[in-house]
């Protein structure tokens, strides 16, 4: 009778041994491995400052809209400028965060919506660009 036991192959690469969650803790408590925090997602101090910035520039932009004064138009170009820039930020960081994102393998609804308000946003930098380019050239020629 032979024995029909399953026997470990001589030439199979050993096993690597388990290793604990406590091998990579230190002294002070502290994890290598970074572990999301549980629960909801909160809003990032990033998100928090585009949003006042745009909710500044769009009244900045409006109150220059409604003054009537000879340095309307060059304060006007300015006006968007700033609204120009601070689109641009905002499409650059939602472009940030769908890269991330997507590296990440995070939920694609979420990233789809981002995506569409970043180009949104880089459509209207664009347009207030172009914007102050054009009122600083009527600035030039009517001052």
């Amino acid at each position: 009778m032979t024995d029909r036991r399953a026997r470990r192959d001589p030439y199979a690469v050993p096993p690597r041994p388990a290793r604990s969650r406590d091998v990579y803790d230190d002294d002070a408590g502290y994890d290598d491995r970074y572990e999301p925090p549980e629960g909801g997602s909160r809003i990032s101090p990033g998100a928090v400052f585009l949003v006042i910035a745009v909710i500044g520039s769009i009244a900045f932009t409006a109150y220059f809209l409604t003054v009537r004064e000879a340095t309307q138009i060059p304060l006007l170009a300015a006006a968007s400028v700033v609204l120009a820039i601070v689109f641009a930020a905002l499409a650059a960081y939602c472009l940030r965060t769908v890269w991330r994102g997507g590296v990440e393998h995070v939920g694609g609804g979420r990233l789809l919506v981002v995506a569409i308000v970043g180009g949104i946003a880089a459509i209207a930098a664009a347009g207030a660009a172009a914007g102050a380019i054009i009122l600083f050239q009527l600035a030039m020629t009517s001052g």
